[in-house]
């Protein structure tokens, strides 16, 4: 019988994603995992065919928690948060800039975001658990609930890549106020190509 494997899979993307979120993704290599793990960079390789494959895996962990952290179910159960989803869910995504800037660079500034255009992400399925309780709070149809979350998204995103790279300091009532303000004109377009 072979003997026990010391350092599995998980162990290696967790050690990869524990460097992405404190160094950046683009230091995750061979070298950095195994000594984040303490050991030799056999098992990294073992596991993973290129360093590539690792960072892709990584990637899908970082989106996994990115989505866990917009969808933060205190704040959007709570009567505000059913009131305002796409409020609540926007200044999560800042916070989200904020609090993990090296994620939230891997995330959206490193060329591994699903889709080639704006309509491919909006249509993407790791959309879906953002897109649908949206959906559900703004009682629109989901063609119509993307079309408002493409504006907001691209609203918030260029606040939260401001915060990300340490050029803009984060004041949220005045980012609430103006994402309120962009989520009303939304909805009211929205509405009026519909009529």
């Amino acid at each position: 019988m072979p003997p026990k494997t010391r350092i599995t899979k998980e162990m290696i993307i967790d050690a990869a994603f524990d460097i992405a979120r404190e160094a950046g993704a683009e230091n995750i290599n061979a070298r950095t995992v195994a000594q984040r793990l303490n050991c030799s960079t056999q098992p990294v390789m073992y596991h993973f065919a290129t360093i590539e494959e690792l960072k892709k895996t990584v990637y899908a962990k970082a989106d996994g928690y990115h989505t866990e952290f917009l969808l933060n179910m205190d704040e959007i159960n709570s009567e505000k948060g059913r009131k305002e989803m796409m409020l609540v869910i926007g200044l999560n995504y800042i916070r989200f800039a904020i609090q993990e800037p090296q994620l939230f660079r891997f995330l959206f500034q490193s060329g591994f975001v699903a889709g080639d255009s704006l309509a491919e992400m909006i249509d993407s399925e790791e959309l879906n658990p953002v897109i649908w309780p949206m959906q559900e709070a703004m009682e629109m149809n989901l063609e119509q609930t993307k079309k408002v979350f493409l504006t907001l998204f691209l609203f918030v995103h260029g606040y939260a890549s401001i915060i990300a790279n340490n050029s803009l300091e984060y004041d949220e009532e005045l980012i609430a106020a103006q994402l309120q303000r962009a989520y009303k004109g939304a909805v009211l377009a929205v509405q009026e190509e519909d009529k």
